[in-house]
């Protein structure tokens, strides 16, 4: 997994990404083929990125020019994400009985990704620092900021899109903006939503939710009694079933949703090292994918966030150990 540091403006950091990469003569467009459905679609979200996140924007410029590609062709496929189908699928939690508060994140994806996923560090001008992992550049797929805000995202096939943010932007733009779960939320329900996905969302001080959502509609879901909250790839509140596209679950995400929610039923409290062992396919199915297919789980998040301490299993979590990484909070 790379380690990527970005730092000064959002244009700055982002020219300097392009640019370092451009040098090793790695080239992050080349293989990646946008259509015009796409490009048209991330056109008409410009405008609702222009209002609310104008950042993003100046550092999709500046990796651009640093490749020397077409700012277009990036935008198309960043912005684009996550409105149309694609084969990312992932295992979200969060648990908190007071004392402790855990989120932990399984990345299931294509196995041709690995050497692109990225854990990286940002500490831009004018926002919060924060640590993140990516199977792509710029969008966050989940993370941690300096004030123990977390966030991580599970896809879902969206049935209805409109132009707004996608599933990666939404969570990047509430590490950069938000501290707690609260303001987390009212973020999300005052932004143009352009996808469909559930944000699971957990803070210092023991909050979490999980924001099931698209852009006709929006649900909070809360911890029950055992404190934990957690989503796979399908929607599961009463306002967005009615949005779930009707399809084979090829994926596991009902059999991963059982695992988490059996697994919560079970067990009253929890540690770090139980979560990682749910996380690690102990407890039930959760990454127990035939690799051969060319899908696994590409990495593994646990952020406990009492202490500070962020734990990352850089591959599956079956095989691979979670190491610590200090980067964000090393005088922890």
């Amino acid at each position: 997994m790379n380690h990527s540091t970005w730092k000064g403006s959002h244009y700055e950091s982002g020219l300097r990404y392009g640019a370092t990469l451009y040098e090793r003569r790695i080239f992050l467009m080349e293989h990646l083929t946008v259509d015009q459905a796409r490009l048209d679609y991330a056109q008409a979200a410009i405008p609702m990125y222009r209002r609310h996140f104008p950042e993003i924007l100046d550092e999709i410029r500046g990796i651009a020019e640093g490749q020397r590609t077409e700012q277009a062709q990036m935008e198309g496929f960043l912005l684009s994400m996550y409105s149309f189908a694609v084969g990312n699928h992932c295992s979200c939690l969060a648990y908190s009985d007071g004392e402790t508060v855990l989120f932990g994140r399984n990345s299931d994806f294509l196995t041709a990704v690995e050497p692109f996923c990225d854990s990286p560090l940002y500490r831009l001008e004018g926002a919060y620092r924060f640590v993140g992992a990516t199977t792509a550049w710029s969008e966050m797929e989940d993370g941690v900021n300096e004030h123990g805000l977390a966030a991580g995202l599970t896809f879902m096939y969206p049935t209805k899109i409109a132009p707004g943010l996608n599933a990666g932007m939404l969570v990047r733009y509430v590490l950069e903006r938000c501290r707690t779960v609260e303001e987390a939320i009212e973020a999300i329900r005052e932004l143009p939503v352009g996808s469909a996905q559930a944000i699971t969302l957990a803070d210092r001080s023991g909050a979490a939710a999980v924001v099931e959502c698209n852009c006709e509609s929006l649900e909070v879901i809360r911890p029950g009694d055992g404190g934990a909250v957690f989503s796979a790839n399908h929607f599961v509140s009463r306002a967005l079933t009615p949005y779930q596209a009707q399809m084979e679950d090829t994926v596991h995400s009902h059999e991963r949703y059982e695992t988490m929610e059996r697994a919560f039923a079970q067990r009253k409290t929890w540690t770090a090292g139980q979560i990682q062992s749910l996380l690690a396919g102990e407890m039930g199915f959760m990454c127990q994918y035939d690799r051969s297919l060319g899908m696994d789980t590409v990495w593994s998040s646990l952020y406990d966030l009492k202490n500070g301490v962020i734990l990352r299993a850089e591959g599956n979590p079956a095989r691979c150990p979670f190491a610590p990484d200090g980067r964000l909070w090393p005088e922890i």
